[in-house]
């Protein structure tokens, strides 16, 4: 046959977080021991309530409208209004298979460039080669705890061609960390003045570890659409449902990725958009959930940041999510006499002598060089931890004690990773 890739997508990969995922299963599989810190999937059970509000709706079978089920959407506006305090009307929430499918469109939509802080997920750019959308990463540094400044982001808009869009996520993967209020009204100031249409991916916002998120919508309304879903915070990523909500000013754009949307994917799954409407109403239930999920994420996040600070890593401590973003520079000189320059030896490597899976700072939008990597702390006993939190009163401070054996194997991997570090 006579048939060609398009020359832009021969040399495109698989997400390296998936292919991390299927990889440490088929190495466990083989019977190797292997501490999974590469994929970033919620360790968490879905709530019992909500899935039975699947289970109940199993039997619907009909198409639902392109831009989501109603309910759902009057649902999903309610919430951004209540908890998010910005104004958002049914009519500017779009639902889609996962908030990556609307990124996805969203880039094919626009004209333009693309801006990303740096680390930063790893789809945003390649969402962008495929569809030939100029892309371009803004670096942060460690030490600003990897946050966008204001002028970085000023100096970019000046010398890269626009229109510009730019992709905030927090609290942030790769690196568990978030913006101040003074941070995001400084950098709405910067985009207001040069017209810059911000993605605000907030998916894990409702996993900020105090409960304390802002989104940047409240300072930039007119500018700002943003993005979330039910994979983190309900521990629903196989349901695949996501959304993403947009001022009026915006329903230009809407309507046309809802148009794209037609012509794609048509819809979402109808039994889980009825289901995903009591994950956005059931308020006593879910807040119960993300209490517990909070506060455990927030004690497993702290332990790993200190065992590997005092082990003489770069790392900060995270506020949300269930991400750390280490630097390894401290060890460069020892790493090299084995070989070890870049990030993704290094992964190989500590993959390949320890059977610890992390995540290359390369994936993540970082120089080859740097020695940095994501670690996704996920690879303890979800269900029994909320049992324990839940036994716990809500006054009480969680240690890594209280969860006992549920956490065993990310203390195992931590102290695995640091004996490799220092052999």
């Amino acid at each position: 046959m006579n048939q060609k890739l398009h020359s832009h997508l021969q040399s495109l990969e698989k997400s390296a977080t998936l292919a991390i995922n299927e990889r440490s299963a088929e190495m466990a599989d083989a019977g190797q021991t292997i501490y999974r810190f590469g994929f970033g999937q919620s360790p968490f059970p879905v709530p019992d309530s909500i899935v039975a509000a699947l289970q109940d709706n199993a039997y619907r079978k009909n198409y639902l409208p392109v831009e989501g089920l109603l309910e759902l959407r009057e649902a999903v506006a309610e919430f951004h209004q209540e908890v998010d305090q910005i104004n958002i009307e049914p009519e500017g929430v779009l639902v889609s298979p996962g908030s990556k499918e609307l990124m996805f469109t969203l880039q094919l939509a626009l004209e333009g460039s693309t801006l990303i802080p740096a680390p930063c997920w790893v789809s945003y750019a390649p969402q962008g080669d495929i569809v030939k959308r100029k892309t371009h990463y803004i670096k942060t540094n460690f030490k600003d705890n990897w946050r966008l400044l204001p002028e970085q982001l000023e100096s970019a808009v000046e010398n890269i061609d626009g229109p510009h869009l730019l992709i905030l996520n927090y609290p942030g993967n790769p690196d568990g960390g978030t913006y101040t209020i003074d941070e995001l009204n400084a950098m709405a100031n910067v985009c207001r003045k040069n017209e810059v249409l911000v993605l605000s991916d907030e998916i894990y916002g409702r996993l900020h570890h105090k409960g304390e998120h802002v989104s940047m919508a409240r300072f930039y309304p007119e500018g700002t659409i943003v993005s979330s879903g039910l994979s983190k915070w309900c521990g629903a990523g196989g349901w695949r449902l996501g959304h993403f909500a947009l001022p009026k000013e915006l329903y230009w754009l809407k309507d046309a990725m809802a148009s794209i949307a037609s012509e794609t994917y048509s819809c979402v799954t109808t039994p889980v958009q009825y289901a995903a409407v009591n994950a956005y109403t059931e308020h006593e239930t879910v807040e119960d959930f993300l209490f517990h999920s909070r506060r455990i994420l927030q004690t497993i996040g702290r332990y790993c940041s200190d065992r590997l600070s005092d082990a003489g890593v770069k790392v900060n401590s995270p506020t949300g999510a269930f991400y750390l973003f280490p630097d390894f520079e401290n060890y460069r000189e020892k790493l090299a006499f084995r070989g070890i320059i870049d990030s993704s030896t290094f992964c190989e490597k500590l993959l390949k002598e320890a059977g610890v899976a992390l995540l290359p700072g390369a994936s993540f939008g970082c120089n080859t060089e740097e020695l940095t990597a994501r670690l996704a702390y996920v690879n303890f006993n979800g269900k029994e931890s909320l049992k324990l939190s839940k036994s716990l009163s809500k006054e009480s401070t969680l240690t890594m004690e209280d969860l006992g054996e549920h956490v065993d194997n990310v203390k195992a991997g931590i102290e695995k990773l640091i004996d490799w570090l220092k052999e």
